[in-house]
């Protein structure tokens, strides 16, 4: 049976309407001030200590913004209230739609919060040049910590769908869903440890970009990101069907 034109022409207009509904609903509650202000606060404290190489400063503010962006993830998601959810599930024609819908939203209010990471440290003084010879060079620390801003941007919308409402249930048990896949980024992400491969790099990436780019560390980080991302989001989609 073929999907006419027409349909096929509404179904991405209505993911990304839901989208949009989904994020304007989010910033006009209010609840985008938490994870804004927590943002704000956990980059002031990173860079409050004094200026560091860029590679080196974004890497770690990439590590210590993680569960706030998972965080975010949840609270956006858990925006909507249950009974709209099913509503716009099947306006938007199933649950891959709604979850499409619902993973563009997170992405887009992590972007505007990994904006802020990379712009707010040249405001207060946070970035240096080199200080020696065998330092990289500003572009290249640049370069490495948009990749691991970026690199942990899936993991972290990921684990938030995954502790949403919709996905667990309740409130209470996502927050613990939450803070144990956070901790567990923390304790097992580092190549170091035997089950490094349990999460996502945090640690791992953090260490990479004092360096620079590394073309290994990049291939084999953003790989391990991406898988991690890949499981998180199909534990996420089994509980949704289930629920």
């Amino acid at each position: 049976m073929s999907t006419s034109p027409d349909v096929a022409v509404r179904a991405p207009r209505a993911v990304v309407g839901l989208a949009r509904m989904r994020t304007e609903a989010f910033v006009r509650s209010g609840r985008v001030l938490a994870p804004g202000l927590a943002a704000l606060i956990v980059l002031g404290v990173a860079y409050g200590g004094g200026a560091a190489q860029a590679g080196e400063a974004y890497g770690y503010s990439a590590v210590v913004l993680f569960p706030v962006v998972a965080a975010q993830t949840q609270m956006l998601l858990n925006t909507e209230p249950d009974v709209q959810r099913r509503i716009s599930l099947v306006a938007v024609g199933g649950l891959r739609r709604e979850v499409l819908a619902g993973a563009l939203a997170a992405t887009v209010a992590a972007l505007a919060v990994v904006a802020v990471a990379l712009v707010a440290p040249w405001l207060i003084g946070g970035i240096t040049g080199p200080q020696h010879a065998d330092d990289p060079s500003l572009a290249e620390g640049f370069a490495a910590g948009i990749w691991a801003n970026l690199l942990l941007l899936p993991p972290a919308v990921a684990l938030g769908a995954l502790a949403s409402r919709a996905a667990v249930g309740s409130t209470g048990l996502g927050l613990a869903v939450l803070a144990s896949g956070s901790v567990l980024g923390y304790v097992v992400g580092v190549r170091d440890s035997f089950v490094w491969w349990l999460g996502p790099p945090l640690l791992s990436t953090a260490r990479s970009t004092v360096d620079g780019l590394d073309a290994a560390a990049l291939l084999g980080f953003t790989a391990q990101s991406l898988l991690w991302t890949a499981v998180v989001l199909a534990g996420y989609g089994w509980l949704r069907r289930r629920n």
